[in-house]
């Protein structure tokens, strides 16, 4: 089932949460809702869901008009952040409790059950209780009942947000895996950027209620249509295009800012025409790169990212004297400066 959201606006008392969005979602694909918190991203997946109506605009399944179509009417899963799980019912309960609700025979409602205990990887914890399971355990149930009734759309809200890291980086893979076999359309609200980008086929970026762009992951990252979403995705150091970085490299700024990836902050030991004067400030391990805070002559920051063969090769230690050129930047025209910030 595909998803088309024409022009629509949802407001609550003075707060303009949807603003005029207009957004498509393939058939089959699995799409990533992204943006700051306040951006409007839950309220457009409530909105698709039927959980709030809109002011204006409407909304399309499969062509057919659901703009006030009830949530029963749209054949959607819904999973929130706090899986929801009924506590006094097992695993098997919990995922069956849809279908029993709508009278499926006995027969089937097992068989379905014991398909997502195996689609979730969880056979043989079937007649365990919610408080008996790990999160991510618990977190995977709520995606097998969300799953049970076979829906057309699948809906998450901040699927992995009560998760910790490690356990988040494992559901992300998994997920990832459960769509492609199951091939159901997802839609699922995050403010995590890597998230969005290791899991989704297509994001859309939001912000102030309004999508700022729509794209695959490559594509924001490579091709952003704004200085929020270069500032949004991914690092990025944000610089006067009079700095002197960019004179040395005659680098002709469209605007008054320059945005800089950290891995596009080139260094080197030894002076050349295109290089300008820095001091390593600070050295920040990260395992398989190591991120140097770098003070430029004209006493603006900026960070660069090294491998570490770079680093090795380097030797870089604080306080040492180097010399940088930007590898690649970009800037825009018309830059609003409350844009340059990311809430």
């Amino acid at each position: 089932m595909g998803i088309s959201v024409e022009n629509v606006t949802k407001q609550f008392g003075d707060f303009l949460a949807v603003d005029r969005v207009s957004v498509e979602v393939k058939t089959g694909s699995l799409v990533a809702l992204l943006g700051p918190s306040g951006s409007g991203k839950s309220t457009l997946l409530r909105l698709i869901a039927g959980l709030d109506l809109p002011d204006q605009g409407y909304i399309y399944l499969t062509g057919r008009d659901a703009t006030y179509e009830s949530v029963q009417k749209r054949g959607i899963g819904f999973v929130f952040q706090h899986y929801a799980l009924f506590k006094h019912l097992t695993v098997r309960q919990n995922i069956a409790f849809g279908l029993e609700i709508a009278k499926q025979p006995k027969a089937k409602v097992r068989q379905r059950v014991e398909e997502l205990l195996e689609l979730i990887q969880l056979q043989g914890l079937g007649n365990r209780y919610p408080a008996q399971l790990s999160g991510g355990q618990r977190q995977r149930v709520a995606l097998a009942r969300a799953l049970a009734m076979e829906p057309q759309v699948l809906l998450l809200d901040e699927p992995f947000g009560a998760l910790d890291a490690k356990v988040r980086k494992d559901l992300r893979s998994w997920l990832r895996h459960l769509h492609d076999t199951v091939q159901v359309t997802t839609v699922f609200v995050t403010h995590d950027q890597e998230e969005a980008m290791e899991v989704a086929d297509e994001i859309v970026v939001m912000n102030q209620g309004r999508v700022e762009q729509v794209g695959s992951p490559a594509e924001l990252y490579d091709h952003p249509a704004s200085p929020f979403v270069m500032s949004f995705i991914g690092s990025v150091n944000v610089l006067p295009s009079t700095a002197p970085i960019f004179q040395h490299v005659g680098y002709d700024a469209a605007g008054e800012h320059v945005f800089l990836r950290p891995h596009d902050v080139l260094v080197e030991l030894l002076p050349d025409p295109t290089t300008t004067p820095a001091r390593v400030h600070r050295l920040i391990h990260l395992g398989r790169e190591v991120q140097a805070e770098i003070v430029l002559e004209d006493g603006h920051t900026c960070v660069a990212h090294l491998s570490r063969e770079q680093f090795d090769r380097l030797q870089l230690k604080g306080g040492q004297r180097v010399h940088v050129k930007p590898k690649e930047a970009r800037s825009f025209t018309n830059v609003d400066a409350r844009s340059l910030l990311v809430s």
